[in-house]
C-alpha cells in the first residue's frame, strides 16, 4: 500500500482549483435534465394514453415509438440530431439537439411508467364514474390521476435521476455541461482521473438532493391520500 502514488489517483489541489470552472457547466446539466423531463412528462402522458387506446391507429404508432426509443442508445440519437440532420438541411445547435434528444428519449420511458400506474387503478372506479355521468377527462383528472401519480412518483424519480446522469453524454456534441468542462481541464492538466472523480462526486451530490425531493413527494402524496 505504501508504494501507491495516491497523487496519481486523485489530486485534491487540482480538484479544488477546478471546481468553480467545472460547476459553471451545472446550468446546462440542469437545463437539459429539467426541460427534457418536463416536456417528456407531457409527451409521455399522451403516449401512454395512445399506447392503451382501443384504436389501432393510435396504439401501434405509440408502441413502435416506445420500442424504438427504448431500444436505441441516446448517444446515437444525439449524433443523428446534431451530425446527420444537417446533411438534409435541418440544423440544431448543440443545446437544442440535446434538449430534443433527451426529451423524445425519456418520453418513451415515462410513457411506460404512466401506463403501468394508470393500469394499477381499479377499473371499477372508471365504471363508477361513468355511472355518475362523468366524462373521460373528468374521471381522469379527478379520480384516476391523483391515485396514479402517487404510484408513479418513485419510477419517475428514477427516470429523472437517470436523465441527470445521461446528460453528461451531451458533452459528446459539445454542450458545455459539467462533464465537458471536466474534460477540458483534464486534457489541459494531463490529469483526467482527478476530474472524473470530481465529476462523479458532483453528480452524486445532485442526485442525492433529488432523492431527498423524491422522498418528500412520496410522503406528501401518501399523507394526501
Amino acid at each position: 500500500m505504501n508504494d501507491i502514488e495516491w497523487g496519481l489517483l486523485f489530486d485534491p489541489v487540482l480538484a479544488v482549483e477546478s471546481l468553480p470552472y467545472v460547476l459553471s457547466g451545472i446550468w446546462y446539466t440542469l437545463l437539459i435534465s429539467l426541460v427534457s423531463m418536463g416536456l417528456g412528462l407531457v409527451i409521455g402522458f399522451f403516449l401512454s394514453l395512445a399506447r392503451t387506446s382501443k384504436f389501432k391507429l393510435l396504439e401501434w404508432p405509440a408502441r413502435l415509438y416506445i420500442s424504438f426509443m427504448r431500444g436505441v442508445p441516446i448517444l446515437v440519437i444525439l449524433f443523428l440530431l446534431y451530425f446527420a440532420l444537417p446533411i438534409v438541411g435541418v440544423e440544431f445547435s448543440a443545446v437544442q439537439a440535446a434538449l430534443i434528444g433527451f426529451t423524445i428519449n425519456c418520453a418513451a420511458y415515462i410513457a411506460e411508467v404512466f401506463r403501468s400506474s394508470l393500469a394499477s387503478v381499479d377499473k371499477g372506479q372508471w365504471e363508477s364514474s361513468t355511472a355518475l355521468g362523468m366524462t373521460y377527462w373528468q374521471t381522469m383528472r379527478r379520480i384516476i390521476l391523483p391515485q396514479s401519480v402517487r404510484i408513479a412518483v418513485p419510477p419517475l424519480s428514477n427516470v429523472y435521476l437517470d436523465l441527470i446522469k445521461a446528460s453528461s453524454l451531451a458533452a459528446m456534441i459539445t454542450v458545455p455541461e459539467i462533464f465537458q468542462k471536466a474534460r477540458v481541464v483534464g486534457a489541459r492538466e494531463y490529469d483526467l482521473l482527478t476530474l472524473l472523480i470530481l465529476v462523479a462526486l458532483i453528480y452524486w451530490a445532485i442526485c442525492s438532493v433529488m432523492t431527498v425531493l423524491q422522498n418528500y413527494l412520496e410522503k406528501r402524496y401518501a399523507d394526501y391520500l
